[in-house]
């Protein structure tokens, strides 16, 4: 009965999926058969009455549509930037706002109910109140201006194509709408290990698992079905949970000045996680990338200053088990979510003193009977935006740094090169003062004054770790653990990048006397890892050891002597993926191949370990296993370009029987896992598409106010059919970059197009 029962369920969630795609493609023809539209069109669209500036605001643009904004005061700058995000990027905040309240069903009926409660749970916005409550008068007089333009282009722009195919309506966005959407990208990557692991606790062999966890220092989720899927994609693809960045000290560069070059990771949809803008008023004349709907630069350069991050991997969360804390207290509400063409549904979300109870969401897996509460840093009132806003005014290395005090979530580790020469790295975060993290469970007792003590005792930029200026001139960052760079840290976190990406950089870094903006720029193209070299020769090690030699002899030539570069057009790349997608499986089957176990982390950690454990006849036939269903594989490709393919295409995407309308195209693309220019994948047993990796490029040069090229993979605006809504492709793939300068006279050369906003 239960098979038939859930068999029924899939086939009412298939059938009502064709159904609202099939009432979806009524209103949304425009999204699916988009009007091109030119630069010009498009800046011709901008709505510009009636908006509520003080004085006249220039907004030049280059023909890529990136807006350069010059303004007398700070009020209007914000006005202009507001207005811009909600003219290119209104659909994408729209679905930014719906994803952080919890609002997905009134898009996609009851297929999402289970996830928005989930996202209702989590409750993006519950610290927004006592944040602009705390808000220094600069920063709310700011925000509340970005959000008065942002308004103006949502209520009085045309309206972008997916708002018919969606059903979005028009409306206005507050403040607090604007911190949800921050601390939704601010989402602690753990959250998806530490859920993937709540329902395995308890189970023979977990203490084995969660001990070569920590050892691996891998996190990966294992999705447990389609709703937990679901929910674990979304938070990994909006959450900034990779990135390199590099900072290079004048006596490496040839140019005598300080150098920076950074290069985020995200999911690679359309239109991208990033905008890109120049400003100038009163109090900030900077370039950089700004997150659409967020009034800040994440990343940029002043005159004086350029910067960059890598997410910190820190753990900024803590999960408790609250099951046997009295009824009192735990405080409960209903909240009603909106079923597009169906009737609204009620669920109930819990609060613990520990956080809300997680375990409550469907999508969450976890033991019968267990409550489980999260407690997270972005439940606390830390102010991302001030500290922000402080960093792209500061003047100097020690400016920037200090402006990090109350930076919350996500954890980075925060990059920066002056003009004076220095460089340095802060880590911007608020993580409770733990002692260590728990040997045996990730679970903590709620009832114990020790596991919920250090978060009564926050530690922020101000007393974590931080470095000046060390004597080799380079500073690289890729997601590694701090007590790679750090003299004795604090508990910072479980689960950090492999290690391989940060020693490639600096190898690269310190391998020239002096470099270029060119030498940085090839430096982020780069597809080599060298662990994957050390782990095929070990590989072919035990190969050539078996009885006889190594079978497949054709097959494994190109191995030999691999230095584990994921060229395009490299085989040996290929060999080696098809090798491991066949490996890894027969040694972790219990895996299925998929989770922890197939990181990069757990192959350098465990993979020839593990084989070297097995009894003799055991490992013989697996390696052979392995060789034998690659062979075939492998003769049916050419090479690692042939099955690691690069895909661009709208988040839209994503739509049953809609989505494939939406793929611009795919193509051959070098990188790996772990590789600077990182293009993610996991086991490998034939074609498959890149979704998560480099998704945009900064270089700056401190000797030239102008030197600065920024690259976005995809293009500047979100609106279907436009000119610039892929146009940065080509130049992306060809290590390429558009000059964003700072000197009014080149602007005014380079961004030729002039739009004057008036009160």
């Amino acid at each position: 009965m239960r098979g038939a029962g859930l068999a029924g369920r899939n086939r009412w969630r298939r059938g009502a999926g064709l159904v609202l795609a099939m009432l979806a493609i009524l209103p949304g023809c425009a999204a699916l058969l988009p009007r091109e539209r030119s630069v010009a069109e498009r800046i011709a669209a901008l709505p510009q009455a009636g908006l509520p500036l003080q004085r006249p605001v220039t907004i030049r643009w280059n023909p890529h549509l990136v807006p350069w904004i010059e303004a007398s005061s700070d009020a209007d700058l914000a006005v202009a930037l507001g207005l811009v995000h909600g003219h290119l990027r209104g659909a994408q905040i729209a679905l930014l706002r719906m994803v952080s309240r919890g609002r997905l069903a009134e898009i996609a009926g009851p297929l999402a109910t289970e996830i928005d409660h989930a996202l209702r749970i989590l409750d993006f916005g519950r610290a927004a109140p006592e944040i602009e409550r705390r808000w220094p008068p600069e920063t709310r007089d700011f925000v509340s201006h970005f959000v008065a333009g942002l308004n103006h282009a949502v209520l009085h722009g045309p309206r972008p194509p997916e708002y018919g195919l969606l059903g979005l309506r028009r409306e206005p966005f507050t403040p607090a709408d604007i911190l949800a959407i921050g601390r939704l990208a601010g989402t602690d990557i753990n959250w998806l290990s530490y859920f993937s692991l709540l329902a395995e606790r308890g189970q023979p062999g977990f203490a084995r698992h969660w001990q070569r966890l920590r050892e691996a220092g891998a996190g990966t989720a294992r999705p447990a079905g389609e709703a937990e899927a679901a929910l674990g994609a979304l938070l990994q693809g909006l959450s900034r949970s990779g990135s390199n960045t590099l900072a290079i000290a004048p006596a490496r560069s040839a140019s005598g000045a300080a150098m920076l070059a950074a290069d985020p990771h995200l999911g690679l949809s359309l239109p991208n996680l990033w905008l890109l803008a120049g400003m100038r008023s009163p109090s900030f004349h900077a370039v950089g990338m700004m997150i659409p709907g967020l009034p800040i630069l994440g990343l940029g350069r002043n005159p004086d200053l350029a910067w960059g991050g890598t997410n910190l991997r820190a753990a900024s969360s803590d999960l408790f088990d609250v099951g046997r804390l009295p009824p009192e207290a735990f405080a409960e509400r209903e909240v009603t979510i909106r079923q597009r063409l169906w009737f609204p549904a009620r669920r109930q979300a819990r609060l613990s003193p520990q956080g809300p109870v997680v375990t409550d969401a469907t999508v969450v897996p976890s033991r019968p009977g267990e409550t489980i509460a999260l407690r997270w840093a972005g439940h606390e009132p830390g102010d991302e935006i001030t500290a922000l806003l402080r960093a792209a005014r500061a003047r100097s290395g020690a400016e920037f740094a200090a402006s990090f005090a109350g930076f919350a979530v996500s954890p980075q580790n925060m990059l920066y090169a002056d003009r004076q020469g220095h460089i340095g790295r802060v880590t911007a975060a608020l993580l409770p003062a733990r002692r260590g993290f728990p040997a045996a469970d990730p679970v903590l007792d709620a009832r114990d004054p020790a596991a919920t003590s250090p978060w009564e005792r926050l530690r922020d930029a101000t007393t974590l770790p931080r470095l000046a200026d060390p004597p080799e001139g380079v500073l690289a960052s890729a997601n590694e653990n701090p007590a790679l760079w750090a003299k004795d840290p604090p508990p910072i976190g479980l689960f950090f990048s492999d290690g391989d990406r940060v020693a490639r950089l600096r190898a690269l870094a310190l391998a020239r006397p002096k470099l270029t903006p060119a030498d940085l720029a090839a430096i982020q193209a780069d597809t080599v890892a060298p662990k994957a070299a050390v782990l095929a020769a070990g590989l072919l090690a035990r190969l050539d050891a078996l009885p006889g030699g190594a079978p497949e002899p054709a097959l494994l030539a190109p191995l030999r002597g691999w230095d584990g570069d994921y060229a395009a057009g490299s085989r040996a790349a290929l060999v080696f993926e098809l090798l491991l997608g066949r490996l890894v499986p027969a040694l972790q089957p219990e895996a299925g191949g998929r989770g922890p176990e197939t990181s990069w982390n757990f192959l350098t950690t465990f993979l020839l370990r593990d084989l070297d454990a097995l009894p003799p006849a055991r490992r013989e036939a697996v390696l052979r296993a392995a060789v034998a269903g690659a062979a075939p594989l492998a003769a049916r490709h050419r090479d690692w370009g042939s099955v690691h393919r690069m895909r661009a295409a709208h988040w839209l995407v994503n739509l049953p029987l809609l989505g494939r309308a939406f793929v611009l195209g795919t193509w051959p693309v070098g990188g790996s896992r772990e590789t600077v220019m990182k293009t993610g994948h996991g086991l490998v047993t034939g074609p498959h598409e890149v979704s998560f990796g480099a998704m945009a490029r900064q270089v700056s040069d401190l000797a030239d106010p102008d030197a600065n090229w920024f690259t976005l993979f995809g293009g500047q605006d979100g609106w279907l059919g436009s000119a610039a809504f892929a146009d940065q492709l080509p130049l992306w793939r060809a290590g390429q970059g558009i000059r964003l300068p700072l000197q009014p006279a080149t602007v005014a050369a380079e961004f030729p197009h002039v739009t004057v906003l008036r009160p």
